[in-house]
């Protein structure tokens, strides 16, 4: 029933279920085949690299290059649909719960209905997904929003300092996600018979956000839960005193609230960065091919630099990370505007943005290199 659907989720979008639907471009709330996106695949992908770090046999493929990539992207796809499996099911019980003022959710409720659920849901993707998810709900926003605009119930004005907003934060997304701090990395000149091959100098890119979208996504998932739970509990005399006080102090611009996001991001910042990086393996991987840092020995003092430079870069990406999440935020609580328009969902459009561009870009030269080699190699037959 997608009318009395849609009064019900109306009462539980303001948690996790609301942020999910923005990146699904609001699929759950219309509850159509591809509801899950590609948050089961995300949920695999990041499950996998937390346990690279503690299991030794994804430790070990992981350092076996090429190979053992292949073995953790198979079982990354084996966790993307389990977690799709039990998602889906989870949301096949959870419509058949839903009831709200005009009736429940489920017209026919029972065993077939939840099987054809979970038969239907079931899917992954890549992060294009996620892109077009966002981008596709811009023009009827933006609709809206000149609606308003002629309607007199917002301010030109205001209007006028979201464009800016909007502007300076893209601008400073593309600033910092393409800041890299590069450390000359020189491998010794080695002689063979009277020959001399080596010397030469390059360095390694240290990016100074490496923790992606993970920690506001990881912020924004853990301060709605209690948000999300309350929704499900109701809003009635039977709703906990803890949940009210929770949908109190952690609504949408509350200052508890947003102290608590960029202290978060600051954590999952630091934490996702130790877990992408390894300072010690990579000082090994650089010593067994006979590279050094120029004035510092190899080994546990390439290490200990690593991780001195990784530590100062990954302050000012989180520091970043919070101005871009958390002035939305305020904004937002300040100003109503008929669009979500939050850092987390700026960063990945833009983000995805550049990566499309860039291997774009890869592939078109990889194109001219063939065309080259191609010539090259005519011409020296005909020759």
């Amino acid at each position: 029933d997608s009318a009395a659907f849609a009064a019900i989720f109306s009462q539980h979008s303001g948690g996790v279920l609301g942020m999910v639907d923005m990146f699904a471009g609001g699929a759950i709330s219309r509850m159509t085949v591809f509801a899950l996106g590609i948050m089961p695949y995300i949920s695999a992908s990041i499950i996998m690299q937390l346990l690279t770090s503690v299991s030794p046999t994804l430790e070990a493929w992981k350092k076996e290059g090429e190979s053992g990539r292949k073995k953790i992207n198979q079982y990354t796809r084996y966790g993307t649909v389990l977690l799709a499996v039990v998602q889906s099911f989870g949301m096949a019980k959870g419509l058949q719960s839903m009831a709200g003022p005009s009736g429940g959710a489920v017209i026919d409720p029972g065993a077939m209905f939840i099987f054809v659920t979970v038969v239907t849901l079931i899917g992954n993707g890549i992060s294009l997904i996620i892109f077009a998810g966002i981008v596709s709900r811009l023009p009827t926003s933006l609709g809206q929003l000149l609606e308003q605009l002629w309607a007199g119930s917002i301010s030109g004005l205001t209007v006028l300092l979201f464009a800016v907003v909007a502007v300076v934060a893209i601008t400073g997304i593309v600033f910092f996600e393409r800041a890299q701090r590069r450390l000359i990395v020189q491998y010794p000149k080695r002689q063979v018979g009277n020959r001399m091959f080596g010397g030469e100098s390059s360095h390694l890119p240290m990016k100074l956000n490496a923790s992606g979208v993970i920690p506001p996504i990881f912020a924004s998932s853990i301060l709605l839960l209690p948000l999300t739970v309350a929704g499900f509990y109701g809003t009635g005399a039977d709703t906990p005193s803890w949940l009210q006080d929770a949908m109190t102090y952690f609504g949408h611009g509350r200052p508890l609230y947003i102290v608590s996001y960029i202290a978060l991001i600051v954590f999952f910042a630091f934490f996702y960065t130790a877990i992408v990086f390894n300072p010690d393996d990579t000082a090994e991987n650089l010593k067994k091919h006979g590279g050094f840092l120029p004035g510092i020995r190899p080994g546990k003092n390439t290490a200990e630099y690593f991780d001195y430079v990784l530590t100062r870069l990954t302050v000012v990406g989180a520091a970043y990370l919070a101005v871009i999440c958390a002035l939305p935020e305020v904004l937002i609580a300040n100003y109503a505007m008929p669009f979500y328009f939050g850092g987390t969902s700026l960063l990945i459009v833009v983000s995805v943005t550049m990566d499309t561009v860039a291997q774009i870009h890869s592939h078109l030269l990889a194109h001219q290199y063939e065309g080259l080699l191609k010539k090259s190699k005519l011409k020296g037959r005909r020759g």
